[in-house]
């Protein structure tokens, strides 16, 4: 790629060339996070589907995809470049929304990779590109946290009639959902479990985990109920329980749904540019989901740290546990959900009190 001063932009085989650079860069590590810390292959794959996306609107649209290198520029050029940016960014989010039928929170996932290819070039390869990518927004929608009452996981560990009713297969995967709602880890801490995560001090069984993604310390008391989950698959594998995939487990936590008795209606919306659409179990017959079909691997940490803050464990051991940071917007989340649910109980205490009748006693 060769660059003179006459050069007034880079296209589409040059944005291409990088992109390729950014990836290669960041698998092999030359890239790391701001604490030095590796970044994870997950979001490796995020800058992959990026670049994927972007191929396919350029394919689709015939258009070209520019880098202006602003040094290169007269004032009325900088202001070309800047239109092109802004036709470019409705363009190809029209193409993610209406093209790809994908929704704000995913449109944001991609529009964040873009800005941090623009970044890379201004701090990896030293490109005067301007500011011009500070004009894609990111879109984003806040998803309501779906989880499991206390009362619901406790017909889930306790019912002997369901016990009986699942099929060995689904037995199984009953004990991780309920051992994963109890212990709050992140989905690959989880899987991950080994013997030496397992201690035994005071006559109790405590789990002490470094998270993969924070490489936070956690240490959680076991409850009796978990014990005896992780003594019936001892030494059966590896791991403490055994493991499976995050799409296994969907698909089968969906099958284990249709055994259980949460049939209590869960609208399901999702959100472009702001705007809520309903998402329908069946669109033909316009039927919602219920509160059983939501359930996903990500429900097991999200019950797990909401019932802790329901029943009065003081924030900040939740996120002790948890490994939140103390400015986790996230968490902040789970103590909204967790208030709403103590406010509810609330009113409805408040509720009998004002219909109770005065007795007619004397003191």
């Amino acid at each position: 790629m060769k660059i003179t001063k006459q050069t007034k932009y880079l296209t589409t085989k040059n944005y291409q060339e990088l992109f390729n650079k950014l990836i290669k860069d960041t698998t092999k590590g030359l890239r790391v996070q701001k604490n030095g810390k590796r970044i994870r292959s997950s979001t490796t794959d995020g800058y992959i589907f990026t670049q994927k996306l972007l191929n396919e609107y350029v394919e689709q649209t015939k258009n070209e995809l520019r880098i202006y290198l602003v040094n290169n520029l007269t004032t009325k050029e900088k202001e070309q470049a800047k239109k092109y940016y802004k036709k470019f960014f409705s363009e190809f989010t029209d193409f993610l929304y209406y093209e790809k039928d994908f929704y704000d929170n995913y449109v944001g996932s991609v529009v964040k990779g873009i800005r941090t290819f623009f970044n890379y070039l201004k701090i990896e390869h030293s490109l005067n590109i301007g500011e011009y990518h500070k004009l894609f927004y990111v879109p984003t929608e806040e998803i309501p946290i779906v989880v499991l009452s206390p009362e619901q996981l406790n017909y889930l560990i306790s019912d002997i009639e369901l016990e009986e009713r699942l099929p060995d297969s689904l037995k199984v995967i009953k004990d991780v959902f309920v051992f994963g709602s109890t212990v709050a880890l992140r989905f690959s801490d989880l899987m991950g479990l080994k013997n030496e995560n397992l201690l035994f001090y005071n006559d109790t069984y405590h789990l002490k985990v470094t998270s993969l993604k924070t490489s936070t310390n956690t240490t959680i008391k076991l409850p009796k109920y978990a014990v005896e989950i992780l003594k019936k698959y001892h030494k059966k594998q590896k791991t403490l329980i055994p493991t499976f995939s995050k799409s296994y487990l969907n698909k089968s936590f969906k099958k284990l749904a249709t055994y259980l008795e949460f049939k209590e209606v869960l609208i399901k919306e999702r959100t472009k540019r702001g705007v809520k659409y309903p998402i329908y179990k069946n669109k033909a017959k316009r039927q919602h989901y219920t509160l059983a079909d939501h359930i996903t691997t990500h429900t097991m940490r999200r019950t797990a740290i909401t019932y802790m803050l329901r029943l009065g464990m003081p924030e900040h051991a939740v996120r002790k546990i948890s490994g939140h940071s103390a400015n986790s917007k996230e968490f902040f989340r789970y103590i909204e959900l967790a208030q709403l649910f103590i406010d509810e109980h609330t009113d409805k205490v408040f509720e009998k009190i004002t219909q109770s009748k005065p007795s007619n006693r004397e003191f």
